[in-house]
Order: structure tokens, then C-alpha cells, then sequence
């Protein structure tokens, strides 16, 4: 575990937490009281607050490596992280709807999860998301009031003082853009140009009304990636109570009865059987988190019967509900070259495609690069330039997750079924023109010299919206909470039907939250913690 900072102080902990962790992992133990599986932005919010009762024994399983790449801590180089290593590299199937496209749906996989190879970007999610995930699950708890109690115990926000919406003494290091570049300000300003309200933050008011732009929030601090793993688990790791192991798969879910008892682990190709006394907590993403669950005889019964899997607990929603923010890149070239600054996405947009709505449907976040498409590519791609990645923050197009045989090696197939409505479609002819509107207004002629994508005078017909589409990477909604057949989780993330088996991350959310998911995962962390210690008195 690499220190970012030189000090005495920080040279101990580092060492004394390396060889403490050395240790631990050496010597595992057959039993703890708690099993995290993934050290993501949910995963890594549990295993600390569960850690910090010294009696409670704590082991968090990572399937990926250590965080300590260059691409992970320098903001900038986010972009490296996607097809490397640390991302899961799944491929969607074939959608019709995207002109028979396969997308690639990257995942974190490493230490922190999304969290180490995202854009870095914190956004809590509009009122209305939470309060409908209240009304969905039947408990207010979920709700915003409650929601915004908890965004103010974990901030330790660093731009001005707010105390109604922000916290100043929480482990997540929240900061707006340091020097952000004339792009971002320009953005602002063409937004007003359209009148669109400009909001001091995208975390306060902003999330309460309409919608709106502002400057980012982001996770860093430093001038280093603050990813929630770091927040959380790293100021832990000198601890004996707490044991991270990486490289290692959960392969599936061990029962005895109709309770989780403990976990099947894939560790350098050595599969190991792990106890959990207490409680077994799945944080393995949308993606993984439904596929494990499968594997362990919890999903359709026509699904596992199909692959020959031993049914547990017949819950037809696993693997349903896939959602995930889908985008569409218009690019400007810029007249003169502009570096990227901070993460290179510094200003957001929440804005709606019909007046009539009440909250916005649409996400816009500048990136001060070009982002095409392989397809949109071939239209060209300025040496220097600009993107506005912009979808849809409420898309009503569903997904599936499913089992491609019963080896736990494989990787699941994911048909995200992207753009299969047409209130989808309609939104994104909605969405793609707004972007031109703001990339030609007034605010960005002394940055942008021409559009590029879709360029200037073509026209942006649904054939370019279907090859421009790409992924947000939000993935999510796979074990959704709620109170109805469909739902794979009660309001307290517990899996319907059988013990000591919570699942805590994005697969939770009954449908996706209006901009990154990543701050409303830390959210889920929290609530599934704080729940698990009240039961359990810790």
C-alpha cells in the first residue's frame, strides 16, 4: 500500500499496515464473523464500519489487485483504467436497437471497484430517487431526508461552508474543481444563455428542483484520486480485526439450510470454503452480484434448472431491471489546444427533454477530450477538442443478466437492451439537441472552432443517436430492492427467502439514480452497515 505522502507519521502507518495485512492474509482464518465480498464503493463503507468494533472479525474479499497504479491515483489518466486490468471488460450482446452494436461495459475490478477508475465525480442522486426507493421498499429510511442526514455524516467537504447540505468532518474528501479549465466556466455560462439555472453545487438545491448546471464535485484531494476504498479501508488496514484479501473470486454462496454459512473462494486456482458466523454480504456489482447469486441456487427456477444448478430460494428477479445511463458524444474542436484540468470533467447538467416534468431525465457531463464512438469515430476525431456526454438520467429501457453456463469461471451474458422504447428514443433526440445548443452558444466561440460530431449542418437522425450510443457505466438494478415478486431484497438488503445473505451495492437500487452512481453506492454501504450493527448490537 503505497503513501502518497512523504511524512514520518504516514511511512509507519503504510509499513505497519503492509505487514499487518501480510500477516493476516498468510494466515487466514476458517471462520470470521463477517464476509465481504467486493471492495467497491458499497463493499469497502461495510467492511469499515463493521471493522470498528475491534471484537468483530472482518474479512473483505477483492477478485482484483492492489490500487496503487499511476492510471488509479492521477485523476487525469482515468481513461488508461478502461480495458485494463483493473476493469472486468465485460461485453454486452448485440443490440439491435444500437444497430446491432456490442457495447463494452466496463467495471472497476481492484481495490475501491468503480470507485479507483471512474471520473470521480460525486453525485447524491435527485430528491425524487430516494423518496421513490422509500415508497418501493416501505421504509423512509430510504428516503431523502434521511438519505441527505447521512451525505452530511460522511462529507468532509472542502468548498464553501453549507452546513443545511454539506458535512465537514465525515472520511470521503469532497472537493469542487481546483483552477478548472475556461471549458467548464463556459459551459455554465452557455447553459444560462439557454436559460437553465446555474446552482453554486449539483449536491444541494440542485437535486431538490428542476435541475440545473454547475461545477462538479469530485474525489480529490491533493491532486490524487480520493476513491471510497481510501476514504474507508486503507486508515483500517493496521487493524488485526480486519483482513483484505485480493485476488481472489467468490465463486458462490455456501448454505446450510436455508442460511448463508460461509463463502466458495477461487484463490490463485486453489478453491477454498471461508465460514462466516454471522453474515455474509454480496457488493460484487451489478453484473457479478447477480451472477453469483445464480450460481448459488437464488434466482428463476426455469434459469438454474436450465444450467443444472440446485435450487435454493426461487427469486425470478435476479439478473432483471439491468439499467445503466446510456450516452450519446457530440464533439467540438477546439481553435486552440486546451489540456484537460483536475479529472478532465469539471461541469455538470441536469436538465429535462419535456417541460412538463417535474425533475430532469437528462444527464449532461462535459469531458475536455473527445469521447466518440467506434462508430462516431469515422466521422473524425479533432486532435484537440471537446465532448459533451450526455444521456439519459431516467431511461425506461431494462436489461438482463444471465448465467452462460454453471462454471464460475465464465463471465455472464449481459443483454443491456439500451434504447429499446421510444420514450428512450424520444428523450435522446431531446438529449443530442440540447448538446448542439450548448456547444454553439455564445460562451464557447472564443474556445471551439467547428462541431466535429455530429458536425456542423448534418443532421443528428436516430441512425447517428443508435451509433453514438455508449455506456455510462452505471450500471445497476439487477436484485432490486422492493416488496413485490420481481424484487430480490427487502428494505434492509436482506435476500428474500433465506438467512444471513444481504446484497449491498448499485444491483440494489430499485432503477437508476439521476447522475454517477457512485456516492449513492457509499450511501447503500452505509445503510446496510448501520443496519447490521443495530441487529447484532456491534
Amino acid at each position: 500500500m503505497a503513501s502518497t505522502s512523504f511524512t514520518d507519521e504516514s511511512k509507519d502507518f503504510y509499513r505497519r499496515a503492509r505487514n499487518n495485512q501480510a500477516q493476516l492474509t498468510a494466515n487466514l482464518k476458517p471462520t470470521y464473523d463477517f464476509i465481504v465480498c467486493g471492495a467497491g464503493s458499497s463493499g469497502s463503507v461495510i467492511a469499515r464500519r463493521l471493522a470498528e468494533n475491534a471484537a468483530c472479525d472482518v474479512l473483505l474479499i477483492e477478485a482484483g489487485g492492489h490500487d496503487e497504479a499511476e492510471a488509479v491515483l492521477d485523476p487525469s489518466q482515468w481513461p488508461a483504467n478502461l480495458g485494463s486490468e483493473r476493469d472486468w471488460g465485460f461485453q454486452a450482446e448485440p443490440n439491435p436497437h444500437l444497430n446491432g452494436r456490442a457495447l463494452s461495459m466496463s467495471m472497476g475490478k481492484g481495490l475501491g471497484g468503480g470507485s479507483s477508475v471512474n471520473v470521480m465525480v460525486w453525485a447524491r442522486g435527485h430528491r425524487g430517487d430516494w423518496d421513490h426507493f422509500a415508497e418501493v421498499s416501505g421504509d423512509p429510511g430510504w428516503g431523502y431526508e434521511s438519505v441527505l442526514d447521512i451525505y452530511r455524516r460522511i462529507e468532509n467537504w472542502q468548498g464553501a461552508p453549507d452546513p443545511h447540505y454539506r458535512g465537514t468532518s465525515g472520511p470521503v474528501w469532497v472537493q469542487p474543481p481546483c483552477d478548472p479549465s475556461p471549458l467548464a466556466g463556459a459551459m455554465l455560462d452557455a447553459a444560462e444563455e439557454l436559460g437553465i439555472p446555474r446552482f453554486d453545487s449539483p449536491n444541494g438545491r440542485m437535486m431538490e428542483s428542476a435541475g440545473g448546471a454547475a461545477y462538479s464535485d469530485m474525489l480529490v484531494r491533493d491532486g490524487r484520486r480520493h476513491s471510497l476504498y481510501r476514504a474507508y479501508v486503507q486508515p483500517w488496514t493496521d487493524r488485526p480485526n480486519l483482513t483484505v484479501l485480493t485476488e481472489t473470486s467468490v465463486r458462490r454462496i455456501l448454505f446450510d439450510g436455508r442460511r448463508a454459512v460461509g463463502v466458495e473462494i477461487d484463490r490463485g486456482g486453489a478453491i477454498l470454503s471461508i465460514v462466516a458466523s454471522t453474515e455474509i454480504v454480496l457488493s460484487t456489482g451489478a453484473i457479478n452480484t447477480p451472477k453469483v447469486l445464480m450460481l448459488s441456487g437464488l434466482g428463476d427456477c426455469s434459469e438454474l434448472e436450465r444450467h443444472g444448478i440446485p435450487l435454493m430460494q426461487h427469486l425470478p428477479g435476479v439478473g432483471y431491471n439491468l439499467q445503466d445511463h446510456v450516452s450519446f458524444g457530440c464533439t467540438w474542436e477546439h481553435r486552440e489546444p486546451m489540456p484537460p484540468r483536475n479529472n478532465g470533467s469539471e461541469a455538470t447538467l441536469y436538465w429535462k427533454s419535456r417541460p412538463e416534468l417535474d425533475a430532469p431525465d437528462l444527464l449532461f457531463c462535459q469531458v475536455e477530450f473527445p469521447v466518440p464512438s467506434e462508430r462516431t469515430a469515422a466521422r473524425g476525431v479533432p486532435a484537440h477538442g471537446w465532448t459533451m456526454f450526455a444521456g439519459l438520467a431516467h431511461p425506461t429501457s431494462r436489461g438482463r443478466v444471465r448465467l452462460k453456463t454453471a462454471d464460475p469461471s465464465d463471465t455472464p451474458l449481459v443483454d443491456a437492451h439500451m434504447m429499446s422504447t421510444w420514450a428512450d428514443k424520444d428523450a435522446a433526440r431531446a438529449c443530442v439537441k440540447l448538446c448542439r445548443e450548448l456547444g454553439s452558444a455564445k460562451a464557447f466561440r472564443p474556445y471551439v472552432k467547428r462541431e466535429v460530431i455530429p458536425g456542423a449542418g448534418s443532421k443528428a437522425d436516430d441512425n447517428f443517436i443508435r451509433d453514438a450510443a455508449v455506456t455510462y457505466w452505471h450500471q445497476c438494478g439487477t436484485a432490486r430492492m422492493g416488496l413485490d415478486e420481481m424484487s430480490v431484497v427487502d428494505a434492509t438488503l436482506a435476500v428474500h427467502g433465506v438467512k444471513g445473505l444481504r446484497v449491498a451495492d448499485g444491483s440494489i437500487l430499485p432503477r437508476v439514480t439521476t447522475g454517477n452512481t457512485q456516492a449513492p453506492c457509499a450511501v447503500i454501504g452505509e445503510r446496510a452497515a448501520q443496519m447490521l450493527r443495530r441487529m447484532y448490537g456491534l
